[in-house]
């Protein structure tokens, strides 16, 4: 992809500033322009659509996400290194709106799905390791983690916030095979 010309990259930054400022399911590309004071066209040529938007907003969260479960999967003890991630990524959902419409959108772009395969090949390897040390149930999935991560997102949106430490430990104990 070619570098952006100063103005262009100049309009790309206050659309995404804008939209930053506004809740994912408030966001609409024509008052996004207005607000932003660019033409709707210049929104477009940015973003033809809400989705490339939000992941637009959300890439460097997903870059970040994938950093801390590498990190992560080199821990020594496979049941920190589950609790780890499992706590990163309901946090990196929960502090970052939008993100989880990228882990589970199949129309995202090839940089967010290349990122996105990352996290899930470090899920399983973590989730795998922490299984086979006897860390976690058996009978745990990636596909049920994933579940019960965007359950907690749901439940701490739902609220005010201030639980989140609470559903994340209940989880991860529900988690334990001796719970």
């Amino acid at each position: 992809m070619s570098p952006l010309r100063s103005d262009a990259a100049r309009s790309r930054a206050k659309i995404l500033d804008t939209a930053r400022a506004r809740p994912v399911a408030d966001l609409r590309l024509n008052e996004l322009a207005r607000a932003a004071g660019v033409g709707v066209a210049t929104v477009y040529r940015h973003f033809a659509t809400v989705d490339a938007l939000v992941e637009a907003l959300n890439l460097d969260a997903l870059e970040q996400l994938v950093a801390r479960a590498r990190t992560a999967a080199e821990m020594p003890d496979p049941g920190e290194a589950f609790t780890t991630f499992v706590r990163s990524a309901a946090l990196f959902q929960v502090e970052h709106e939008g993100l989880q419409a990228i882990l589970l959108s199949e129309e995202v772009s090839p940089a967010a799905r290349a990122l996105r395969d990352e996290l899930f090949g470090l899920a399983e390897t973590t989730l795998e390791a922490a299984i086979r040390d006897g860390a976690v149930r058996p009978d745990i999935t990636t596909s049920h983690l994933q579940r019960l991560v965007c359950g907690v997102e749901h439940a701490v949106r739902l609220g005010d916030g201030t639980d989140r430490d609470l559903l994340l430990d209940v989880m991860l104990t529900g988690l334990s095979p001796h719970a």
